[in-house]
């Protein structure tokens, strides 16, 4: 099946529910099944975003922005990791317990808003990391069209870029804890460390960034194409000068380059 074949089975899974909510990060998944929704549903769509210190600033100004251009009703939800049971533990199975509690949060939201279901933008890709997260939304009840479906990521890009959406090419994102390995504590300043290296990067042009919290040592993935960069000593003074500003020892570039959960590489 040609995704433009997926695409038509979507909109016609998306035609029979009435009232739906988007988890809407403003990434490319999300992005590309809330405007197909829109497309379908009109009215009857709300977007619902989170806004946390696991997530990127950059994430929620790229997500208002959008669902306001199109006019979408879009609710944000406030919430700290304090409040999120064992996420500052930071175990293995984490992101089971933050999905559960925000999901839990929408559920509530769309009870007594009379919405009938509220879709993520998992796609068939996901299946093959470690996403404990899949569980939480299978127990609350949270439909996956993309996934069912059977869009892959590159499917997603391929329609996003025909239906002329911005966010066709955007990089991957994931949770800024997903940079701290696994029963590491998770504190709001190694948080803000990570997002501000990150912004930092990318204001020199890099195109796919990761930073690792490692204690005092942040471990730099970037592109396969970019990793030559770091060859320019200049660059690499700003950015190490930049990066124990912030709170950083020792800066290193991993030389593998970004790869998805590199952090679950020891599970």
């Amino acid at each position: 099946m040609t995704a433009a074949e997926k695409e038509k089975k979507l909109r016609d899974y998306l035609k029979r529910i009435k009232r739906l909510a988007v988890a809407f990060s403003g990434g490319v998944d999300s992005t590309y099944l809330l405007k197909v929704a829109y497309d379908e549903l009109g009215e009857g769509v709300t977007a619902l975003t989170v806004a946390a210190a696991i997530n990127p600033q950059r994430e929620l100004k790229r997500a208002s922005a959008m669902a306001a251009g199109w006019g979408i009703k879009h609710e944000i939800f406030g919430a700290k990791i304090d409040d999120i049971p064992k996420f500052s533990e930071n175990p293995p199975d984490r992101c089971y317990y933050c999905k559960h509690y925000l999901f839990s949060a929408f559920k509530e939201y769309c009870a007594s808003h009379d919405i009938d279901a509220i879709a993520d933008g998992s796609n068939i890709d996901d299946l093959q990391d470690h996403r404990p997260g899949h569980q939480a939304l299978n127990e609350l009840g949270v439909i996956s069209p993309l996934k069912e479906c059977g869009f892959s990521k590159v499917e997603i890009r391929e329609r996003s870029k025909e239906l002329g959406l911005s966010t066709w090419d955007l990089p991957s994102c994931a949770c800024l804890a997903s940079r701290i390995p696994y029963d590491q504590t998770i504190t709001l300043d190694k948080l803000k460390q990570i997002d501000s290296c990150e912004e930092l990067l990318f204001s020199f042009g890099f195109k796919i960034v990761r930073v690792r919290h490692h204690g005092d040592i942040a471990r730099i993935e970037v592109g396969d194409r970019e990793i030559n960069r770091f060859s320019d000593r200049e660059l690499r003074d700003n950015v190490s000068k930049a990066f124990k500003d912030y709170g950083f020892k020792y800066i290193t570039v991993d030389l593998t380059g970004y790869r998805t959960g590199s952090l679950n590489e020891g599970l």
